[in-house]
């Protein structure tokens, strides 16, 4: 058995600077080791540890409920902070989907959320048997992963990313070189929210035009930059505040009005708001949408190779990356009139 401390708080500090309160005081002790152990051996990001804490607290108050060791209905009021190992030992492969339908016909959860949980399940069961020795079977080891189906990227077209580019540039307003650069490095190198705000200067090789960001999972890979993304990201160098940053943020990239680190939020109204101001819809387009119409124009005019792609965008799995070959319908228009019995 691996004993490993037990925090009432887990204070994670993300690559943003900001403190991530993962309230674990109502936790069982074997919940706790687990998110230890993803945090300490497994190097899980803060984001990620949260959501473990999060899907496997509702997990463990659904088995309270459906092995009837308690009355109340209301997640909110049961208390798992007790409950015993062995109550998780009686856990089958059966219980594990009763709680995935459960989530879907009464949350109408989709598929892409179960499959999230199912994860957590997976390697929360995986520590408990195969590292900590808690239990004896591992009830999730044949647990299948919820298909879901695989949806056309919403994008923004050349003519709409040139649109936006062109509203940034001109837009009269003190931060108008951070936020046109903001949204340049978004439609040119197809970068996630946590890698643009995560980015440091000292990051960045001015002289091979390239930079390294953490994406998800802890997993450091490089970046090339373009003209465009170079240019920018010198404007707005060239205007940076320099005198009172926050200690913590001085070597980040991007700062806030109030001199710190730039963080999420900031960035989705900095992207929302230029979004607005081009005509484009707010509702439709967002700072993930950025990224895949990033990804869709390299496919479509960069003639990128699939695998490129992948490096590029950062996906574990190349089927992540598929998506991005049913988007460019002109070209599968191309292929079908060049077939050379087109005209016969």
């Amino acid at each position: 058995m691996i004993k490993l401390k037990h925090l009432k708080y887990h204070n994670i500090t993300n690559i943003e600077g900001n403190d991530y309160m993962i309230n674990t005081d109502g936790n069982p002790f074997f919940l706790n080791s687990f998110l230890d152990y993803t945090a300490t051996i497994l190097n899980k990001s803060p984001n990620t540890i949260k959501e473990y804490n999060y899907d496997l607290n509702n997990f463990l108050k659904f088995i309270l409920i459906h092995f009837k060791l308690t009355d109340k209905k209301d997640f909110k009021e049961i208390d798992i902070h007790n409950m015993d190992i062995n109550i998780i030992s009686k856990i089958t492969l059966e219980d594990i989907h009763a709680y995935l339908f459960y989530l879907k016909n009464n949350f109408q959860s989709k598929a892409a959320t179960r499959a999230r949980k199912t994860a957590s399940i997976r390697v929360f069961f995986n520590y408990l048997s195969n590292k900590a020795g808690l239990i004896e079977k591992n009830p999730a080891q044949n647990l299948e992963t919820p298909k879901q189906d695989k949806r056309v990227p919403k994008y923004l077209s050349l003519d709409d990313s040139k649109k936006l580019l062109e509203t940034a540039s001109n837009i009269d307003d003190r931060n108008k070189e951070r936020d046109f650069a903001i949204i340049t490095l978004f439609l040119n190198c197809g970068m996630r929210l946590s890698e643009l705000v995560g980015i440091n200067i000292k990051d960045i090789n001015f002289n091979d035009c390239k930079m390294n960001v953490i994406g998800k999972g802890n997993k450091e890979r490089t970046i090339y930059l373009n003209k465009a993304c170079m240019n920018a990201i010198n404007t707005y160098l060239s205007v940076r505040p320099r005198d009172s940053v926050k200690s913590d943020s001085r070597d980040a990239l991007f700062l806030s009005e109030r001199k710190e680190r730039i963080s999420n939020r900031t960035v989705q109204y900095i992207v929302k708001q230029e979004l607005y101001r081009a005509g484009l819809d707010t509702n439709k387009y967002s700072v993930h949408k950025l990224r895949h119409t990033a990804a869709t124009l390299m496919y479509q005019y960069g003639n990128v190779d699939i695998r490129a792609l992948q490096e590029l965008l950062g996906h574990e799995s190349i089927s992540t990356t598929e998506i991005y070959t049913h988007v460019a319908n002109e070209q599968v228009r191309n292929a079908v009139d060049s077939n050379p019995l087109a005209n016969l």
